[in-house]
């Protein structure tokens, strides 16, 4: 299929990288123009505006915008409304949009024949090579068509054993690594408690981390004092543990190469949609304990950062990029 990829940050410029590797054609776009030249190199059809982007897509025009969320996401998708859509024309918002704005702007573009669709996505910059995990909103028949380019970005059913219990009259689509999850907005949705859900696992790793470093302390009995080496504990763990999981292997990562992760000042970021988890929990009365907690850890280690704080921040450079909020 032919694509346009509007975006081409850490994860655009991937998922634009593996939809080549499959076979799709990408027309590619972003402000910087040096990220534009370098995907040409790699084998894209370059752009230099979206009226040019139109031009070189074929019918339906397929967008698939992969931009910070908020103000960049709504006026580049406002932008190619006003100008460069025509009936039946897809656009995708592959990032970390709110759900409700997801509502919002599919009822909008339905009313100019325009069809949307959101899709959650999460594999950050390793997504190249192992594929991206996507919750995807939208009409059935759109997804439907757009099903060879979710084939291809996912990472397939690989080696992960099947689930036991799973007939076989169940979607195959997830155990490939993507889902139709409902109706617009449902993507993200799902997407944003994904991402909840990340911060509590992240936390728990961090609270237990924090008990290990912490026990070489003075004010305790000095046969009750124990210096651990972190590396080799977060490694142990790895191996045949009921608490290993890919964080894990981004924490042992991160404490081979430095145990005291001095890089780190443990001031950590959160991008949104740990607050909005929590904030759909509390329209619909559903208890989130944990999960508030950790979003609240958050709030805490801008002010009294703990190592704890330091591995958060290792864990989200680890598989997102993310840096920490600028001193």
């Amino acid at each position: 299929m032919k694509i346009g990829i509007i975006g081409l940050g850490r994860m655009g410029g991937n998922i634009a990288r593996r939809l080549m590797r499959g076979g799709h054609e990408v027309v590619a776009w972003d402000r910087n123009a040096d990220a534009v030249n370098e995907l040409k190199s790699d084998g894209a059809i370059a752009a230099d505006s979206l009226a040019d982007m139109k031009s070189k897509l074929g019918t339906p025009a397929i967008y698939w915008v992969m931009l910070p969320a908020g103000a960049p996401t709504e006026e580049t998708i406002k932008a190619l409304c006003a100008e460069d859509c025509a009936d039946g024309d897809i656009i995708i918002d592959g990032g970390n949009t709110f759900w409700k704005d997801d509502v919002r702007r599919a009822k909008t573009l339905a009313e100019k024949g325009v069809h949307y669709v959101d899709v959650g996505t999460s594999g950050g910059v390793w997504g190249l090579e192992r594929g991206y995990c996507m919750m995807i909103g939208g009409d059935k028949e759109t997804v439907d068509l757009l099903d060879p380019i979710f084939d291809t970005l996912a990472p397939g059913v690989g080696s992960v054993p099947r689930t036991p219990t799973r007939g076989d009259a169940c979607d195959p689509r997830a155990e490939k690594g993507y889902i139709h999850a409902g109706r617009a907005g449902a993507g993200h949705f799902v997407k944003m408690v994904h991402n909840g859900i990340e911060y509590g696992l992240m936390q728990a790793y961090a609270e237990g981390f924090d008990v290990l470093w912490g026990r070489n302390v003075d004010h305790l009995p000095e046969e009750e004092r124990f210096e651990f080496n972190m590396a080799e504990v977060a490694e142990v763990w790895r191996r045949g543990s009921v608490i290993s999981s890919w964080l894990l292997d981004l924490t042992a990562s991160a404490l081979a190469q430095d145990q005291k992760l001095s890089q780190f000042s443990g001031k950590v970021a959160d991008s949104g949609e740990g607050r909005w988890t929590i904030d759909a929990a509390m329209e619909q009365a559903t208890p989130v304990a944990v999960l508030t907690t950790a979003l609240f850890a958050r709030y805490r280690s801008r002010i009294d950062d703990m190592y704890g704080d330091k591995l958060l921040s290792a864990m989200r450079f680890g598989f997102g990029g993310h840096v920490e909020i600028p001193q």
